[in-house]
């Protein structure tokens, strides 16, 4: 059974609204903290006005690119419930988890195995081991066979441009699941519709 969900990008109060208010809500919502070349980027000031809300039991995730200390003083007292960390070697991340007392999922960009068992030197670290693609902010796939050798115990998360219709192919493999590009419009724009489907979709499917 798939074990949990989480919708990235999301950067407008409407849809999260729409998202904390639906009847099969996700595991988590993640926010472009601190990487401005994504389309999906909010601003701090934006940011903190966005997540004052009522979340509902939903966890809250920043998304963090190599994050400095400035950033991460920045927004140490937003009520984010995770920290996802790309580029960011095990030292820095247990770091990180020490000094500002958040979950941390480590995000490993992937295009051959070699990629994938970057994983054990951060599993005694982090919470959730997200495995992605190399294009991260541009939703790009790769080969999820790599994974297959992955420890069935390992929490961990998937993401790479999946679809809305890959969800059942999914069902089996014990992964927490992440989409973003998928529920967007032709110009980058969360689309509600294609989030209803999701979250139908995956209620039907979660642990």
């Amino acid at each position: 059974m798939i074990k949990g969900l989480k919708i990235c990008g999301v950067s407008d109060p409407e849809t999260l609204n729409y998202i904390l208010n639906h009847n099969h809500k996700p595991t988590m919502i993640g926010f472009i903290t601190n990487f401005e070349k994504s389309k999906r980027f909010v601003d701090f000031e934006k940011l903190k006005d966005l997540i004052n809300v009522d979340k509902k039991q939903v966890n809250f995730v920043s998304v963090l690119v190599n994050p400095d200390d400035v950033i991460l003083e920045k927004i140490k007292d937003l009520d984010f419930d995770y920290y996802q960390l790309y580029d960011v070697n095990p030292y820095r991340t247990k770091e990180i988890k020490s000094k500002f007392k958040k979950k941390i999922i480590t995000a490993l960009t992937v295009s051959n195995k070699d990629d994938v068992i970057k994983y054990k030197g951060y599993s005694e670290i982090s919470d959730i081991i997200l495995f992605d693609s190399k294009g991260y902010h541009k939703s790009e796939s790769f080969d999820h066979s790599l994974l297959d050798d992955v420890p069935i115990e390992l929490n961990k998360m998937i993401a790479g441009n999946i679809q809305i219709d890959d969800i059942p192919n999914l069902k089996d493999k014990n992964f927490i699941v992440d989409l973003s590009g998928a529920l967007e419009d032709r110009n980058g724009k969360k689309d509600i519709n294609k989030i209803d489907e999701l979250l139908n979709l995956f209620k039907k499917y979660e642990t």
